[in-house]
């Protein structure tokens, strides 16, 4: 843990310093809103196709941070150094997963209340609790795959392809799960918590994909 608490203190520290990833993230999001509230032609969205945009936006856009999250790592030299470290090496999936987990975090700090702006009309109000736990439950689906995913594609000439060709049909059980979990928070007669079937897949969805990564990135970080 303390191997992959300093790689993660350097990928904060290194996003602070740049602000290459998370800016990057919220401006497409809000963009996608600003083009949805003028696009639909309606005035407020609700239930399954306010989820659903919600859902999309933040996961194209967190497509992003995931095509980002090794450049640094595969253009300084940060894969050799780490091979060469005596460490265990799965403490780079946690320290990347847990980095980019605080990249969608902060972007949803600032989508939400956009999304809620935009598309909603009034504040999300009492569901807004049940929305975090759902948002939370994605982050981590989307951080562990989407570490897995930007593994394999920054060692590829066409990253920026790979990355989402890999990543998003992988994503898409978590993407269903999410919209699902999320429509009835999001109804104009709101729910103030998520259906518990969605959220037992979805926590499901996240524990294996997080027990494959942990079994395969050795061998991957390898190759």
């Amino acid at each position: 843990m303390r191997t992959a608490l300093t790689v993660l203190r350097k990928d904060l520290r290194l996003e602070l310093r740049t602000l290459e990833t998370v800016p990057a993230m919220a401006l497409f999001a809000v963009s996608t809103f600003v083009v949805f509230h003028f696009g639909l032609g309606r005035v407020t969205i609700d239930g399954q196709l306010a989820a659903g945009v919600l859902t999309a936006t933040l996961l194209f856009a967190a497509m992003l941070g995931i095509n980002r999250l090794f450049v640094a790592e595969r253009e300084q030299g940060g894969f050799d150094a780490f091979l060469l470290a005596p460490v265990d090496r799965t403490a780079l999936l946690i320290a990347k997963a847990a980095a980019l987990f605080v990249f969608l975090t902060l972007l949803e700090v600032v989508a939400v209340p956009a999304f809620a702006l935009l598309l909603l009309g009034p504040s999300l109000g009492p569901p807004l609790p049940g929305l975090i736990a759902v948002l939370a439950l994605a982050d981590l689906g989307i951080a562990v795959i989407g570490t897995l995913v930007s593994a394999i594609a920054v060692h590829t000439r066409a990253r920026d392809l790979i990355g989402p060709l890999l990543g998003l049909p992988l994503l898409i059980p978590a993407l269903l799960a999410t919209a699902r979990a999320a429509g009835p928070l999001l109804a104009s007669h709101a729910t103030t918590s998520p259906p518990g079937k969605w959220i037992a897949i979805l926590a499901l969805y996240d524990v294996v994909f997080a027990l494959l990564a942990y079994a395969v990135f050795d061998f991957l970080l390898e190759d």
